[in-house]
């Protein structure tokens, strides 16, 4: 059976499947997607109400909400994908020459989870499986090719046994105006289904009313999504895509330091290596048109970590980003009292554990460790995965 599904893929699409070694790509080189790296985040331009020229001691209010076991930071968010290549399929191209192309299959797992007095619980979990395969497969470019095949696959004996689901084919271009392989393009698929799930989770919470100005979501990583088309083109559904993330802070444990420029617009990762023990810096305002439409952000960053504990000068900071979402927020910034509060409820989740475990140690916040790791707890084992194909 295991090359029963490919087999039938290879029918339904009129290619040739080579029964490929299975692997993860996980752990190769890939593209690493973290938005919002392409542009630059400029100290001159502020987007918080109270303009700092210089770092702010966190010290104080991060002691005092300790003692009170105080926060606003309710829930937790977290997407991550396990991608394999699953086998090599050709097809023919015009003048009978064939082209053999990669199937990539991936896990998605998108995972919230909630702190119910000083518990962190389970809320919300979403999970998939989806391929990515060429567009070329679908050669008469026929409109919903694809899903239409999938749920031809989710005919087959062994997926009822297993009770799985396949959620939906991704096409992956293939017209030769990138350097991209195809594996890479492939990846980058299914880790735009992987986003998408995120944002659907969170416009679910939002219409719940479980996310408030008293219990913000982080998730973890970026914030900085690409609106869709059909939120561009409804303005009504555009001011609702922002709405959505008001309650909302990203915290990313990787970012890129060269993208902090000084007031010249020259590289200046220092400024953000020398943070000193529970400050942060100013808040800067982050903008890339091109890829983000008018959506701006707050950007600042914290240290968790002394840097005597770490690796690196960048371990132990986390880069934490807020959607400016009303004129007035464009305007103004982002309350500085705010950013205060926020930042010192981040420094009192840092992680006490994982020494050891995770390389990561020094840049996680407990609940979203613990968040991570209901996520992963989901998925199935590679070899089970991999044996479905």
């Amino acid at each position: 059976m295991p090359d029963k599904i490919m087999n039938l893929l290879a029918k339904e699409t009129g290619g040739k499947s080579y029964k490929a070694h299975k692997y993860g790509l996980d752990h190769a080189e890939r593209p690493f997607i973290d938005y919002g790296e392409d542009g630059a985040i400029i100290w001159k331009k502020t987007a918080e109400t109270t303009p700092h020229r210089t770092y702010v001691d966190l010290t104080k209010i991060s002691k005092k909400l300790a003692q009170r076991n105080e926060t606003i930071l309710s829930f937790f968010l977290d997407g991550s994908r396990r991608v394999f290549k699953v086998d090599d399929i050709a097809y023919s191209h015009s003048g009978g020459r064939s082209v053999i192309y990669p199937i990539i299959a991936g896990q998605i797992g998108v995972g919230c989870c909630r702190r119910i007095d000083k518990v962190i619980k389970p809320e919300r979990f979403k999970r998939e499986i989806v391929l990515s395969m060429p567009d070329i497969a679908n050669a008469d470019g026929k409109p919903g090719f694809f899903p239409a095949t999938a749920q031809k696959l989710n005919e087959c004996s062994e997926l009822k046994r297993l009770n799985i689901t396949l959620s939906n084919i991704l096409p992956y271009k293939t017209a030769k105006n990138t350097d991209k392989k195809y594996e890479d393009r492939g990846t980058a698929c299914i880790q735009d289904r992987m986003i998408q799930r995120e944002k659907e989770l969170v416009a679910e919470l939002v219409r719940a009313e479980k996310i408030g100005p008293d219990n913000y979501l982080v998730k973890d990583g970026s914030l900085e999504y690409k609106p869709s088309k059909e939120d561009k083109k409804d303005k009504k559904k555009y001011q609702t895509f922002k709405n959505n993330y008001d309650w909302v802070i990203g915290a990313s444990k990787n970012f890129n330091p060269e993208v902090c420029l000084d007031i010249n617009g020259k590289p200046n990762p220092g400024f953000i290596a020398d943070l000193p023990l529970y400050h942060r810096t100013p808040v800067a305002c982050f903008e890339n048109p091109d890829f983000l439409g008018d959506v701006q952000f707050a950007v600042w960053y914290i240290r968790l970590r002394d840097k005597k504990q770490t690796l690196t000068p960048f371990d132990g900071i986390l880069k934490v980003e807020k959607i400016l979402v009303t004129q007035e927020d464009v305007d103004n910034g982002v309350d500085s009292d705010l950013v205060d509060y926020l930042s010192a409820c981040l420094i009192n989740e840092r992680n006490p554990v994982c020494y050891g475990k995770d390389l990561r140690w020094a840049n996680h916040i407990y609940p979203v460790y613990l968040t991570e790791q209901f996520v992963k707890s989901k998925y199935l084992s590679a070899e089970s995965f991999l044996h479905i194909f």
